[in-house]
């Protein structure tokens, strides 16, 4: 495969080389994965999810396959059904025996089967009744059991199925991997509320059948390393300070840590200095600001305001304190409380959770903070 031109993805995975650290993160996938535990595994998003398994895949034994299937665009188990078999048909290509084993199971179940125009990857799509839809997928489980190598099913999203029209699907799915022993599940998902219930109530399905990983942000001296390595094998200047205030300005947060870099290194300087590094930052909200001002057309003034405030603060851990809502003004408990919600509703906010386990509220999108900050509070 090709090497980047630029060090710094923003999209895809290539290799070690390009992935930065997550090392114990990827151990314990790995050790449970091959100790036949499925895992469950959150984050917020962009944090680098499908990238730690995409290096899974790159550093499973040479029997095993892994298979990455994103479900966020579906709407219903026969989307399902669909995404998962466009998935498995990219995962082994047709002219290998294996893959020409699959393609000739997959065919028996007489999918549509197109090729997308810009990659001329194979997708499959099916047009059946919901019955039939169940029986296609533990037949493609069913077969997947019966090879002789072993395989990892990573579904990305995992949260979308609560939305499908269909009954039950969770309780449904559950019954036909339970027994699976040579597939492997990672059930990964980004909305952790939703997933944190999937897998940890008693009364759902899936309760206690995984391992359960939380990935968060990676530590910033290795980040840091990173930075400066790649920076310093394309013979580019960059002070310590620099990368530090670049990583704060991201907030660490590895989609846009690598975004800033990405566009800092395309700048083609040979030497980067304070000037360059913030034009980039700047362009970048410029960039977003039709949609930013999109954003704030459709929030009440109240929910702005507290917008605003959490943009400021950076991480809020009590908003409905007497101190937070008077330091910026924000009205009463119950008034900041129906716009934290809607908030969290319409994925402006996320919530998570503090080392010593305090709740704290965030804005999800790091360039949508930075651009509210900007803006006086009042």
């Amino acid at each position: 495969m090709r090497k980047p031109e630029n060090p710094f993805l923003i999209s895809g995975y290539h290799c070690p080389d390009y992935f930065c650290d997550r090392k114990n993160e990827t151990t314990r996938l790995l050790n449970n994965i091959q100790n036949g535990q499925n895992v469950t595994l959150t984050s917020v998003r962009r944090i680098g999810k499908t990238g730690l398994i995409k290096h899974l895949f790159y550093n499973l034994p040479a029997e095993w396959k892994g298979i990455y299937v994103d479900i966020l665009a579906t709407e219903n188990l026969q989307g399902f059904l669909s995404m998962l078999t466009t998935a498995i048909l990219n995962a082994v290509p047709e002219k290998e025996s294996l893959g020409k084993k699959i393609w000739t199971f997959v065919k028996s179940m007489r999918p549509v089967i197109s090729f997308d125009p810009l990659t001329n990857l194979p997708q499959a799509s099916f047009e059946l009744r919901q019955v039939d839809t169940e029986m296609h997928i533990s037949s493609i489980m069913q077969f997947l059991e019966k090879q002789d190598f072993n395989i990892v099913i990573a579904i990305d999203e995992f949260q979308q199925i609560t939305r499908y029209p269909e009954k039950n699907i969770d309780a449904w799915l559950r019954s036909v991997i339970q027994h699976m022993i040579n597939v492997r599940f990672i059930f990964a998902g980004s909305q952790q509320h939703i997933i944190n219930e999937m897998f940890s109530l008693p009364s759902g399905p899936f309760y206690r059948s995984t391992a359960v990983l939380g990935i968060d942000k990676i530590d910033k001296c290795e980040y840091h390393n990173f930075i400066a390595e790649w920076f310093r094998r394309k013979g580019i200047g960059i002070t310590r300070e620099i990368i530090d205030d670049m990583l704060l300005w991201a907030c660490l947060h590895t989609y846009y840590v690598q975004l800033i870099c990405n566009r800092v290194f395309a700048t083609g300087q040979k030497k980067i200095n304070d000037n360059i590094w913030k034009e980039e930052a700047y362009k970048l909200l410029k960039e977003q600001e039709n949609i930013f001002f999109n954003y704030r057309s459709m929030l009440t003034n109240p929910q702005w305001q507290l917008l605003k405030a959490v943009a400021h603060e950076g991480v809020v851990t009590a908003p409905t304190s007497k101190d937070f809502i008077g330091r910026y003004k924000l009205g009463s408990p119950s008034t900041v409380l129906r716009s934290l919600n809607s908030l969290i509703k319409n994925e402006l906010l996320y919530s998570s959770f503090t080392t010593d386990g305090s709740v704290y509220y965030s804005i999800y999108d790091i360039l949508f903070r930075r651009w509210t900050e900007s803006f006086p509070l009042s």
